[in-house]
């Protein structure tokens, strides 16, 4: 039986290329030199992708595959896919939800407290001999009794909000609507009240045209001098610019960011900073979440063409 042709945008971890190869003739989009061409010439038999969040497939790659059938997204966002042009020629999207949903609000709730505690300057501090030479390290700032807040009561939101509870920590939330599964939390009827309500604001909802910059100026204001705000969502979530002129002049106290607009080439801004924990969007990166999230990306492809009900369908 013939293997059906997928256009792979990035690389995977060794544990599912092979798989992959198994399955299906690969085609790696991202080792070719000259992709335009890459494409004029394998695409009109290719009927999947296989893609990451982060890359997702735009409608000029969705164009130049006229057999596509299906969009597999390693990754719960998928705000990198066009999902218009999928939608008008039928094409169906799918993500990998729930696997990486714990990881993901872990690293969150990680770096509140390696932020809030200095725990990667105190380790410097012990390193580079500054325990011995000057004495105790300067303090920090108490996480337990603080308030905090979730912007987007979805699966990962939800998730933190269960982990800083933990921490006897006041919970207050805001989202389209309140939440039944959330009520053991307080509901904010919109961001900037979320955010004066708060000492530490976690951005978890999903990126979609409607919350581009949805943290923007006046949310960070609201948050104040004493607020840090944790991005474990998607950049375009929060105004950059707008944060980096806060944390600069001190009308934010401090961020915790594992996502960047450009990343990896971050504004350099932010590397100039003292008040700021980064990451390389690594939320979901453990080797446990890595390979459930491949195996979802193969199972949604697999179903897909032997006619079964999709695992985790977006559209």
């Amino acid at each position: 039986m013939t293997k059906v042709e997928l256009l792979q945008v990035g690389p995977y971890p060794s544990w599912d290329e092979g798989p992959l190869n198994e399955t299906f003739t690969v085609h790696r989009y991202f080792e070719a030199e000259d992709q335009v061409a890459f494409l004029a010439r394998h695409g009109k038999s290719i009927r999947a992708i296989a893609t990451r969040g982060e890359m997702g497939a735009d409608r000029q790659m969705i164009d130049a595959l006229p057999a596509l059938e299906i969009i597999s997204v390693y990754g719960v966002g998928y705000d990198a896919v066009d999902l218009d042009a999928a939608a008008e020629r039928g094409i169906r999207v799918t993500n990998t939800p729930d696997v990486l949903t714990r990881d993901v609000a872990d690293l969150g709730v990680a770096m509140m407290l390696a932020h809030s505690r200095g725990i990667i300057g105190a380790e410097a501090w012990v390193k580079d001999g500054d325990w011995q030479k000057r004495g105790l390290y300067p303090l920090k700032t108490r996480v337990h009794g603080k308030r905090a807040g979730i912007l987007g009561m979805g699966r990962i939101g939800f998730e933190v909000a269960r982990r800083l509870a933990a921490f006897d920590m006041d919970v207050v939330y805001s989202d389209l609507r309140p939440r039944e599964f959330a009520d053991a939390w307080q509901f904010a009827a919109d961001p900037i009240t979320l955010a004066s309500q708060c000492d530490f604001l976690f951005v978890t909802l999903a990126a979609t045209p409607a919350t581009r910059h949805i943290v923007g100026r006046d949310v960070i204001e609201a948050l104040g001098p004493q607020g840090m705000v944790i991005n474990i969502s998607r950049a375009s979530n929060i105004d950059e610019n707008a944060l980096l002129d806060a944390l600069e002049d001190g009308r934010l106290g401090s961020a915790a960011l594992d996502v960047f607009e450009g990343e990896p080439a971050l504004n350099q801004r932010f590397l100039q900073l003292d008040n700021v924990l980064l990451q390389p969007h690594h939320a979901s990166g453990t080797v446990e979440t890595r390979k459930a999230m491949g195996k979802l990306v193969r199972d949604n492809l697999v179903a897909h063409f032997e006619g079964q009900a999709l695992p985790t369908p977006v559209n």
